[in-house]
């Protein structure tokens, strides 16, 4: 029997496969350790440092979600070495931009003048539009630290909203790398990647441009895994807060994929979704899925049946309704046959409908004429 590999973390013993990182190894066994620039199924970069450990004979805090587990290694995640390297991480961060939120000392008095700075570079009054729903914010509670221990680095870039999806705050921007790898690693559209270089590092689209007029395809990808303000979804921006919406499972129903999303709804309407983490688009969208969505709450759709008499139009049930088209089927098979009837469906819809719609068509219409949009 094969031995197994073994590494001890707060001093109890777990196993592990090789290639496994000490993230990876801790999490299956339910050992917290924070992160911000780690992304689930991308290569792990190790930029942000939050989630460092400390390591047995290590001359160094390592990154957890970079390093390999190996057999006999000794890890601390909690250590006063650690929480005080995380806390210094936190704070740094913090200070790298506007990051307006009840983390930072509101009695200090510079925060009248910090705040106006950053009601000019966000044209907004109010407090950080993912406040509530920012995972650095999370992290600075749970470490108990602020932001105005280090004076606040100022605005390089101006914010860009000239597209009709996103919003990108780089005064927000802590340059954790998600986005990147979410359109690199993850949705393998190369539309944006780090440029310049220094202080002066920037996420930018080829050439610098505007995502509007780049390759970015608006799968609002880099959207769903930015941990801070720098990318925010336009519609919602200011508008909607986390704690306003009521959050429902459901299936996309643009294509046959069967994308599972998350609705977030306020006063009944529909203000923003979101991929859900499992199969089979493990919460990955295209921008259809994703921004798609303003026509469920649109005044022109029809929301109870019409019949033309007369050449107008006028309300019906649905029973009504119903009960009119069987009975035009059936005269028109009755009086000119089964072929003379033809159904379109079509391939935005989900796999079951079209399977619905084609045993309808056999079974009960006896024909076989029936085909959808994709072969036309």
């Amino acid at each position: 029997m094969a031995e197994k590999n073994i590494i001890t973390i707060n001093g109890n013993d777990f196993a592990f496969e090789p290639g496994e990182t000490i993230l990876e190894v801790a999490r299956r066994n339910f050992v917290d350790i924070p992160t911000l620039c780690h992304l689930k199924g991308a290569i792990p970069t190790g930029a942000c440092r939050v989630c460092v450990v400390e390591v047995e004979d290590a001359r160094s805090l390592l990154a957890s979600c970079a390093t390999p587990a190996t057999d006999k290694m000794v890890v601390r995640t909690e250590s006063k070495l650690v929480v005080d390297a995380r806390r210094l991480i936190i704070q740094l961060l913090l200070s790298s931009g506007n990051h307006n939120c009840a983390v930072r000392g509101s009695d200090d008095s510079d925060w009248t003048r910090f705040q106006l700075n950053v009601q000019k570079d966000d044209h907004s009054d109010e407090l950080c539009p993912v406040w509530g729903d920012c995972r650095l914010q999370d992290l600075a509670y749970q470490y108990q630290v602020s932001g105005d221990i280090f004076p606040s680095t100022g605005t390089k870039y101006p914010l860009e909203d000239v597209n009709p999806f996103v919003v990108r705050d780089f005064s927000r921007c802590i340059l954790c790398g998600r986005c990147v790898q979410a359109c690199n690693d993850i949705q393998v559209n190369n539309a944006i990647n780090f440029g310049y270089r220094g202080a002066d590092t920037k996420i930018i689209a080829s050439g610098d441009r505007p995502l509007k007029d780049s390759d970015c395809v608006f799968c609002g990808e880099c959207v769903q895994v930015c941990p801070v303000n720098a990318l925010v979804e336009k519609d919602v921006r200011y508008q909607v807060r986390p704690w306003e919406t009521i959050k429902t499972r459901t299936t996309c129903s643009y294509c046959g994929v069967g994308c599972q999303l998350e609705l977030h709804v306020k006063n009944d309407q529909v203000v923003k979704v979101d991929g859900v983490d499992a199969a089979p688009n493990y919460a990955s969208l295209c921008v259809k899925g994703r921004f798609g969505y303003h026509f469920i709450n649109s005044p022109d759709r029809l929301t109870k049946p019409l019949i033309k008499e007369n050449g107008e139009f006028r309300e019906a049930t649905w029973d009504e309704a119903l009960d009119l088209v069987a009975k035009k089927f059936s005269e028109i098979k009755k009086n000119h046959g089964a072929d003379s009837i033809g159904v379109l469906t079509s391939a935005r819809i989900s796999n079951e409908d079209n399977y619905i719609a084609s045993k309808f068509t056999r079974a009960v219409l006896k024909t076989n004429n029936i085909d959808h949009c994709a072969r036309l």
